[in-house]
């Protein structure tokens, strides 16, 4: 049994999209980050940097954090979406991903979708970052139908749930309809996915998957 700690953000939706897609025995404990339980001592004793997501495997004893530690971790339990001939491919996309998608994007939304305003010249540095990160999946997208090749496997995994929040993106200033024809195919072929569609919803909230 996997005990996920977990709140619906896109490093939280990765975990919960990969129990779902591996079919491994998994239970929520739900994290209010809006009511800082990421910082209570219990969760710290879990995390001492105070961020979701985690888990414990309790067959194993094992206690895991960072998102991309814990998506190869389920990979390589479940041998699934990790094949080991294309396994460094996986891994730069997934590195790209870890190191340039999601910091890119996070600020974004700190700043422009949080805090409009307050820094016009960081909403602008990040807004021109996502621009790049948008053309560098797209162009990437152009070869194959998946991030890392011409199989589904936990780049795609970890990518999705970040380009899910694109109406925290500047819609206004950013036409992705238009403008990155391969990653909008990308994201709704992997968007149709069932086990997508549970793990973005595992706290059956009704939480649907913005369309683009």
């Amino acid at each position: 049994m996997i005990e996920l700690f977990y709140s619906p953000t896109p490093n939280g939706r990765k975990v919960s999209i990969m129990l779902e897609e591996t079919k491994i025995k998994y239970k929520i404990t739900s994290i209010n980050l809006g009511k800082e339980e990421q910082f209570k001592p219990e969760f710290l004793k879990i995390n001492p940097y105070g961020k979701i997501p985690a888990i414990i495997d309790h067959e194993k004893d094992l206690v895991l954090i960072e998102s991309g530690a814990i998506l190869i971790y389920l990979a390589r339990k479940s041998n699934q979406f990790l094949p080991k001939e294309n396994e460094i491919r996986i891994f730069e996309w997934l590195m790209f991903q870890i190191s340039n998608v999601g910091p890119t994007l996070g600020q974004l939304h700190h700043f422009s979708h949080f805090n409009p305003g307050k820094s016009l010249y960081s909403e602008e540095r990040f807004y021109k970052g996502a621009l790049k990160v948008y053309a560098a999946l797209n162009n990437q997208l152009k070869k194959n139908n998946y991030i890392a090749g011409k199989e589904y496997s936990i780049a795609d995994i970890a990518l999705f749930p970040w380009i899910a929040r694109h109406d925290w993106h500047m819609p206004d200033r950013i036409d992705l309809r238009n403008s990155y024809e391969f990653l909008v195919n990308w994201y709704e072929r992997v968007g149709s996915r069932s086990a997508v569609i549970k793990g973005y919803d595992c706290l059956k909230k009704g939480d649907k998957i913005p369309k683009i």
